[in-house]
């Protein structure tokens, strides 16, 4: 059949049925079939539906000509609400993705400076991170919405950090990580360790004695998925805290955390920059 002879409505219709990337390689076909595949009304399908309230919440407005460069200028993150937050695009599929920065979570103690140091760092998105200095009882929790979130998919949530040169203690036991949406929650743990491959650490985990003498202690407790910092390309490294499924339509709030407060030696030297709620590849 040829594209080119059906009505130019009907088939941009067609395609805001696709997905951003069948937009965009569909376009090269023919010069006709680029002007439908880049007009407003197929883009526009594309963006979030609140777009223009989530527009109004950045902290620097964009400057656009069409909605597909709209689109594009959304897949990179942007500070939104004051700057505590960033906002953006899975550029395949047009699903939202936030990061929380610390400031916008709940860390005890953060605000003694006894125990945790607010600084700028220059690889981090926000205006500041902050680090531990030295504590006892490591808890950091995160919130979010399930309705800022796009419906009908799963997603992941990283809590993103870095691990100072003087960092000590923070793998002596395995921290726990869990994810709640209203009754469901899942759980896991953790060694926060700086590991430059998922294979050292893997392989660290198993072999030393001390580790595995603890993974035995914490059987008995259910917790039986084990998580790894893994690094990112900016630098920094995320701990998946747990996933979800987001089916739309219900207010609820999405519950992130990481803890260790069974054991009372001293840690410090974790750098947190924020949790991070993006959709999951499947």
């Amino acid at each position: 059949m040829n594209l080119d002879i059906l009505p130019d409505d009907c088939f941009a219709h067609i395609l805001s049925l696709t997905s951003p990337v069948d937009a965009c390689r569909i376009s090269i076909i023919s010069s006709s079939i680029r002007i439908s595949a880049d007009s407003d009304g197929v883009w526009e399908k594309f963006l979030p539906s609140d777009y223009r309230g989530i527009l109004s919440k950045l902290r620097h407005p964009l400057i656009y000509s069409s909605k597909k460069e709209l689109f594009l200028m959304l897949c990179i993150p942007h500070l939104i609400d004051g700057g505590d937050k960033t906002f953006s695009l899975e550029k395949s599929t047009g699903k939202k993705r936030y990061m929380l920065s610390a400031r916008e979570l709940d860390i005890t103690w953060a605000d003694n400076p006894l125990f945790w140091s607010w600084k700028p760092f220059p690889t981090s998105r926000f205006h500041e991170a902050v680090e531990l200095r030295t504590i006892w009882w490591l808890e950091i929790q995160g919130k979010i919405n399930s309705r800022m979130l796009s419906p009908n998919t799963t997603y992941g949530s990283y809590l993103i950090v870095k691990f100072a040169d003087r960092a000590y203690g923070l793998d002596y036991l395995p921290s726990k990580v869990s994810v709640q949406v209203g009754d469901v929650k899942s759980e896991g743990k953790v060694y926060l360790r700086q590991y430059e491959s998922k294979k050292q650490c893997l392989e660290t985990i198993w072999f030393s004695n001390r580790i595995e003498l603890v993974v035995r202690s914490m059987a008995f407790r259910g917790i039986t998925e084990e998580r790894v910092p893994c690094k990112r390309e900016d630098g920094w490294f995320e701990i998946e805290l747990g996933s979800f499924y987001n089916h739309g339509g219900h207010d609820l709030e999405v519950k992130m955390s990481l803890k260790e407060v069974n054991g009372t030696h001293l840690k410090g030297g974790l750098v947190v920059e924020g949790i991070e709620v993006r959709p999951k590849q499947l």
